[in-house]
């Protein structure tokens, strides 16, 4: 029997982790099965492209790991078994069940809609593609002088906001922040952002938390009311509902709490990438909920299974930010570099500089995952004698799956 690697979710940490086990760990010793509920590779750094009307053409999940081995089962993942190792799914041949050797656990977040009354019937997002189509058509409804309320002032508010405005100029384009817009930049890259903002005509609402939406507008903490036809809901993220239901150790924000290889602290046949994961960066605080986030877990995850399952010590790469990337439009961007304790330095990068260091991190991500096999090595690495428990078995008991 060959090993069992499940992986759930396919967005920039899952089907990273997925092509690059498919590459480095021989074909006859696993078997590797990315559970997705779209079959398509969503870049979810282009949604807000997408949004605002741009055309955006997303890989099919099959095309991308066509000749790699993978197998890819369009399904929702709808409850995890952690103790039998089982994971239950739905698609439209009805319920069905996986069952894994190793598991990572890949599902990502969504915007946190329950928190604020109004948000969940009268706002939208950009944080899935169904949502993104969503807010696409309602848009394209909007004539002159239509109202959009973007409320979040983090990267995913500020890219938002800026692309709807280049792209609709005759639009009343907004952002309200519950605090300083760009508040974590440099000096001068928070007033690089405020020109932008301005010859944009975007209106920042500063220290403006939102506590309610309502059809036609947003009401403020101070009691104002915000005209939006259309709201746009950027000011948190939550994890997938089925991270509670795991049956997994979670942290006190709902995350799987992990240790350094990015492995379960509570069952170590499963590990964790994106979202998901409550890790620990190198600055001693738990990584953000961000596209950053799932490159750098998912690289810790898969080194440290493929060490695992080869019979190698697993590596432990620096969980460490560089920089924030920010679209502004299509034609106009912000690269702000960080110390290592993620502090702002006192340069930046911006204007058709920035726009070609952020279109060649976007191109170089999708092309790095939609070429799962490039640089395969001709010899990949065969399993060692794994143990694994059995369902079936006491706790104390295993059993080995040896290479082929």
């Amino acid at each position: 029997m060959r090993h069992r690697i499940v992986v759930l979710g396919a967005g920039y940490a899952g089907a990273f982790a997925a092509g690059n086990l498919a590459r480095r760990l021989n074909a006859e010793d696993i078997e590797i099965t990315v559970v997705n509920a779209a079959p398509d590779f969503v870049e979810r750094m282009r949604l807000h492209q997408l949004a605002s009307g741009h055309k955006v053409e997303f890989r099919p999940l099959a095309d991308m790991f066509a000749g790699t081995g993978v197998r890819v089962r369009v399904a929702r993942v709808t409850g995890l078994d952690p103790e039998r190792r089982a994971v239950a799914v739905s698609d439209a041949d009805g319920d069905a069940e996986l069952a894994y050797d190793t598991l990572l656990f890949a599902l990502g977040s969504a915007v946190d809609r329950h928190d604020v009354p109004g948000v969940a019937e009268h706002a939208f997002d950009v944080t899935g593609l169904p949502s993104a189509l969503r807010l696409r058509d309602r848009l394209a409804e909007l004539g002159a002088g239509g109202t959009v309320l973007v409320v979040g002032e983090g990267l995913t508010g500020i890219e938002t906001a800026a692309e709807i405005a280049e792209a609709r100029p005759d639009l009343a384009v907004a952002l309200a922040a519950r605090g300083e817009l760009g508040a974590w930049l440099s000096p001068k890259a928070r007033r690089y952002l405020r020109a932008s903002f301005a010859r944009l005509g975007i209106t920042v609402h500063e220290h403006t938390g939102i506590e309610a939406v309502e059809p036609g507008r947003a009401l403020a903490a101070d009691g104002r009311a915000v005209p939006a036809e259309v709201t746009i809901w950027a000011a948190g993220f939550a994890v997938n509902p089925l991270t509670a239901a795991s049956g997994l150790e979670l942290a006190a924000d709902g995350r799987i709490l992990v240790d350094r290889s990015m492995r379960s602290v509570s069952h170590p046949d499963v590990y964790v990438a994106g979202d998901s994961a409550h890790a620990i960066g190198v600055n001693g605080r738990p990584l953000p909920m961000s596209c950053a986030s799932a490159g750098l877990t998912a690289t810790q995850a898969t080194a440290a299974v493929i060490a695992r399952l080869t019979g190698r010590e697993a590596p432990v790469s620096a969980l460490k930010y560089f920089g924030n990337h920010i679209s502004l439009g299509q034609r106009d961007a912000l690269v702000q570099m960080v110390d290592g304790a993620e502090r702002s330095k006192s340069w930046y990068l911006g204007g058709r500089t920035a726009v070609r260091f952020k279109t060649s991190v976007l191109k170089a991500s999708a092309w790095t995952i939609a070429h799962p096999t490039y640089g395969m090595p001709k010899r990949r690495r065969h399993l060692t004698a794994v143990p694994v428990k059995s369902p079936a078995q006491s706790p104390q008991q295993t059993r080995t799956r040896s290479a082929a």
